[in-house]
C-alpha cells in the first residue's frame, strides 16, 4: 500500500517538497467547488491536492481524495451540518498520511485542528461582521486556528508558519466576499484569492522545505 517516506540524508520529504502554483491552483478549484457545491470539482481537485501536496500511491491517493470530499460533504449544510463525522473522515485521512510518513503523530488530533479551523472560519462567516478585503490583516483567531495545525503538521516554530496562515486567511476573506457578490465566475476577486493560495503555499514551502 503506502511508501515507507523514506528519503536520503538531508532531502526533505514530500511533506515538505512542493510546487506552491501547482497546489495553489488545486486549491482554489476545490474551494470554487464547494462553494457552488460542484462535487465532482472538488473530488477531482482533492484528488490533485493529495497526489501532489503528500506524494502518495495512487491508491491512497484516490482513498485520501474521497475521504477529503466526503468530510467537505458533511460539513458543508449550514447549520445542520455533522462536525463528528467530518472529523472522523479526516481522521481517516491523516492516518493514511500517517501510514506513508510516520506522521503526524496523532492523525485525531490533525483532524482535530483541522476542522477547527473549518469552524472558526464559518463562525467568521455568519457572524455579520465581512473581513475587507484590501490590504488589511484578516481576522486573528483565523489566522492562529491555520497556524496550529501547520505547527503540528510540520513541527516548525509558530513564527516560521503564521504567514502561510495570514496568506490562506486572506484568501478565505476573498472567497466569502465573493460569495456575498454572488458567485460570479467572471469576478476581480476570484484572481485575487488565486494569488493569495499561491503566496500561502509559497510561505509554507520557505518555512518547511528543509
Amino acid at each position: 500500500m503506502g511508501g515507507t517516506g523514506k528519503v536520503s540524508a538531508g532531502t526533505p520529504s514530500r511533506l515538505r517538497t512542493f510546487d506552491p502554483v501547482r497546489l495553489a491552483d488545486l486549491e482554489y478549484r476545490a474551494w470554487v467547488g464547494y462553494y457552488l457545491r460542484r462535487w465532482p470539482q472538488v473530488l477531482i481537485a482533492s484528488v490533485g491536492l493529495v497526489r501532489a501536496g503528500f506524494g502518495m500511491d495512487w491508491y491512497l491517493t484516490l482513498h485520501g481524495a474521497w475521504l477529503v470530499l466526503r468530510a467537505n460533504q458533511l460539513w458543508a449544510p449550514y447549520p445542520d451540518n455533522d462536525p463528528n463525522r467530518a472529523r472522523a473522515c479526516m481522521r481517516r485521512f491523516y492516518a493514511l498520511v500517517k501510514l506513508t510518513y510516520g506522521e503526524p503523530a496523532s492523525p485525531a488530533k490533525a483532524a482535530e485542528l483541522e476542522v477547527d479551523w473549518w469552524r472558526v472560519h464559518r463562525e467568521g462567516q455568519h457572524r455579520g461582521d465581512p473581513q475587507p478585503i484590501d490590504d488589511t490583516e484578516p481576522a486573528e483567531e483565523l489566522v492562529q486556528s491555520l497556524t496550529r495545525l501547520y505547527c503540528y503538521l510540520y513541527r516548525e516554530p509558530e513564527a516560521a508558519l503564521r504567514p502561510a496562515a495570514v496568506h490562506c486567511a486572506r484568501a478565505m476573506d476573498l472567497s466569502d466576499e465573493w460569495i456575498r457578490q454572488g458567485r460570479q465566475p467572471d469576478s476581480r476577486l476570484l484572481p485575487l484569492e488565486h494569488a493569495a493560495l499561491v503566496r500561502a503555499y509559497a510561505a509554507l514551502l520557505a518555512a518547511v522545505h528543509h
